[in-house]
């Protein structure tokens, strides 16, 4: 029925509801990128921490080039690590460098391209033509930023642009949320790891590579517990392992055959759904109706479809939220993008549609989606091809090509799913 079909939107808001920011911890710099922020990342010190030159020429006083043109007297030189110490007087200048500090008493820069030299003085006489204005090719003291200063404010994913300036303002440890450690466990008598002999009725289980790649991919810490047989107690062994990791993932019976013992097994683990109100799922969403979200213990648990495009599509919508909230990023839906259908759609029914889908730029420079003609669950060759999910809500109508819709794009960006 309709109504035992769970909206997507709610049962990721459910989810959300159940997980926080991890942690922090303090890491150093190095090793800093891609990690989200606990705490703000402070200046320990200004930058420039005094005024210096942004071209390479002269410093002078501009009082003395208002009646240009003038002829001033070099008295020395500033360069970076090598300031001009004295005190500059009227009617002197300062041969300066970029970066060099500016000397006390100058207030502006005369690049060297403005300036004739009188050889015969040994380039001590500097004649400068029209007037300069104070502050010209002045870097003041604190331009960039000023010892207190926010360089990173907490909550945000560093990028490589952030550990560099986290590295200018001499900050050489950071603190991060922990990264989220998710326990993934495969499920079935019908799998094998690739490179394991194959029996005649047996697949290659590709879910646990994927997931793994797919935390990592995110921020997070992947732990393999293999495989576990169609058998309650085996199964109830291995999920011990998770003890201790932030998210436990499975994957494979989590609908409700015969064989799909995750649901009863985990029960008996501590997971009992009416004492915590919360248990199996039926998503109304395609591929990937059934899931089932619990606790086993206090470890949050999420069990995926075993079909691997179903899991790819919820670790998608559901796994990869829940890990950046653990990480501290704020916690939502992943974001969806504007494109234009590039092939007629026929009406959806009341399930969402998450279509794999190619994408490429059109002339106009508007993003095209174009769905592939088979939509198999079971095929990841058509998964690994995609560039984008085209995302149909239920019951939506009927679409013609050049319409608009929503995309989740699976490539670029700092994850590339």
């Amino acid at each position: 029925m309709a109504h035992d079909l769970l909206p997507v939107d709610d049962a990721l808001a459910r989810i959300l509801s159940a997980v926080g920011p991890l942690p922090s911890e303090i890491i150093p710099l190095t090793e800093a990128l891609g990690r989200v922020t606990a705490e703000p990342v402070i200046a320990r010190r200004t930058q420039p921490p005094v005024a210096v030159s942004a071209m390479d020429g002269y410093a002078a006083r501009a009082a003395d080039l208002e009646a240009c043109p003038v002829t001033l007297t070099r008295v020395g030189t500033s360069a970076a690590g090598a300031r001009f110490s004295r005190k500059l007087g009227a009617g002197q200048c300062v041969r300066i460098f970029t970066g060099a500090p500016v000397p006390d008493e100058a207030d502006c820069i005369v690049i060297q391209e403005d300036v004739s030299i009188d050889r015969d003085a040994d380039g001590a006489r500097v004649t400068i033509t029209d007037p300069v204005r104070p502050g010209t090719f002045v870097r003041p003291a604190g331009l960039d930023f000023s010892t207190g200063d926010v360089g990173v404010p907490a909550g945000r994913r560093m990028t490589a642009r952030d550990v560099g300036l986290a590295a200018g303002m001499n900050v050489p440890w950071v603190t991060v949320h922990r990264r989220p450690r998710v326990a993934i466990l495969a499920t079935g008598d019908e799998i094998v790891r690739p490179g394991e002999p194959v029996g005649p009725d047996q697949i290659v289980s590709s879910n646990g590579y994927t997931l793994a790649a797919l935390v990592r991919a995110v921020g997070g810490e992947p732990i393999d517990l293999g495989i576990a047989p169609d058998d309650a107690e085996a199964l109830r062994t291995m999920v011990r392992g998770a003890r201790g990791a932030d998210i436990l993932v499975t994957t494979g019976g989590a609908s409700v055959g015969d064989h799909d013992l995750v649901h009863s097994a985990l029960a008996d683990e501590g997971m009992g759904t009416d004492a915590l109100d919360i248990g199996f799922w039926r998503i109304a969403m395609r591929p990937g109706k059934p899931l089932i979200f619990g606790h086993l213990g206090a470890t949050p648990l999420l069990g995926l479809p075993g079909n691997p495009v179903s899991t790819v599509v919820c670790a998608t919508v559901f796994l990869r939220p829940m890990l950046e909230a653990l990480m501290g990023l704020p916690a939502g839906p992943v974001p969806l993008s504007d494109a234009i259908l590039g092939a007629d759609l026929a009406e959806n029914d009341r399930r969402q549609d998450y279509l794999r889908s190619t994408l490429h730029t059109a002339e106009d420079g508007t993003n095209v989606a174009t769905p592939f003609s088979r939509q198999d669950s079971s095929m990841m060759s058509r998964l690994a091809a995609a560039q984008a999910l085209i995302v149909r809500p239920p019951f939506d109508a009927a679409r013609k090509a050049g319409t608009a819709v929503r995309i989740l794009p699976l490539e670029g960006g700092f994850l590339s799913i």
